[in-house]
């Protein structure tokens, strides 16, 4: 390839770390998802539904937390877990996983700290977001339910924690299905500033630094993750139902804080923990991947991204991007979810 990385590195890295800011059910007889809704399937045709989503919850205590999770397909399947952005939730992979559970896979989505029904296991843990701790979550969650390996997914948020997972402990990752690619960054990195264009795209950016964002966060919760949603989607005609569902999980007592801190943390206006500073030093170094990887990208995304040419270079194993067309946007895995589950599928094959 003939683009240069660190020529690349300035767009790349503000786009994508500033973009990062931008979680159960049981397993059933058919592997789909159920709706709670109605007393029928809403995937059966059979029933006049309101939104497919999620049953019962699980719940696994892992490292700090105690996580909520949704579960489905096959016990005994290939282990599949997918991570959510923000300000999104599980539901985000509701349509993705019926196609992989009815594929045969074990399919994982765990609401990420501060989100749904995930709490802390102490009121004293700090709530803090930096990348290494959302990342050490996701290792914990699998240690708890004993996955040694699987294939990761994700966006936004957790498209970054699938690639740190990737490169931080590649025995443990199958395979990688990364939205927007190579979404990590460091605090260095973000110093960096960029064009006035690029840095209008984060204006959230600044005003969470602020006395005035943090108090305008916590008053307008749902009004701002509508206005982010759309900003992030400009061609996602999602209805109220679709956000309603999703902003159950913003009601969780740590959301606001969670959220804040992982932009204050990348501007250094708020610590991170002495327990991650080995893992962010490793982060910060830019680890290739060398795990099978397929990146996607919708074509309007409004969220920001960098070209892929930027960072093709950091997947070393058997790679392929995909650019996913249709007026689709940041959160691509509901948008487009037979894109989505297709990439999963492919890639466990490479």
């Amino acid at each position: 390839m003939s683009v240069d990385f660190n020529k690349s590195r300035r767009n790349l890295l503000g786009v994508s770390a500033l973009g990062l800011v931008a979680a159960q059910l049981g397993t059933i007889g058919t592997a789909r998802a159920q709706s709670s809704d109605t007393t029928r399937s809403p995937v059966s045709g059979t029933a006049t539904a309101k939104k497919n989503t999620f049953g019962p919850l699980k719940h696994i205590n892992a490292g700090v937390l105690s996580i909520a999770y949704a579960e489905v397909g096959p016990a005994d399947g290939p282990p599949v877990v997918l991570f959510h952005g923000w300000p999104y939730d599980i539901h985000s992979f509701v349509d993705v996983v019926p196609i992989l559970a009815d594929a045969g896979y074990r399919v994982l989505i765990p609401y990420l700290r501060g989100y749904g029904e995930t709490r802390f296991l102490s009121a004293t843990t700090p709530r803090n977001a930096q990348p290494a701790a959302v990342a050490m979550d996701a290792i914990n969650f699998m240690d708890a339910l004993k996955i040694d390996k699987a294939i990761l997914g994700g966006f936004d948020w957790g498209s970054r924690t699938a690639n740190i997972v990737a490169f931080l402990w590649p025995e443990r990752v199958k395979a990688l299905v990364a939205v927007s690619g190579y979404v990590v960054a460091s605090q260095a990195a973000i110093a960096m500033p960029l064009p006035p264009s690029a840095e209008n795209r984060w204006w959230y950016l600044f005003y969470f630094a602020t006395d005035r964002g943090e108090a305008g966060y916590a008053k307008y919760t749902k009004d701002f993750n509508r206005l982010i949603w759309q900003q992030a989607s400009p061609k996602w005609a999602f209805d109220d139902e679709t956000f309603e569902r999703a902003a159950q999980a913003f009601e969780n007592p740590d959301f606001v804080r969670i959220s804040l801190n992982n932009y204050r943390w990348y501007l250094r206006q708020e610590p991170g923990e002495k327990k991650y500073d080995g893992l962010e030093a490793e982060i910060a170094t830019f680890p290739t991947i060398s795990a099978p990887t397929i990146t996607l990208e919708g074509d309007t995304n409004g969220a920001g991204h960098a070209d892929p040419s930027a960072y093709a270079k950091k997947y070393v194993g058997k790679y392929e991007h995909r650019n996913i067309a249709g007026g689709i946007g940041h959160n691509l895995p509901q948008e487009a979810p037979e894109a989505f589950a297709k990439a999963i599928i492919d890639v466990d094959k490479a």
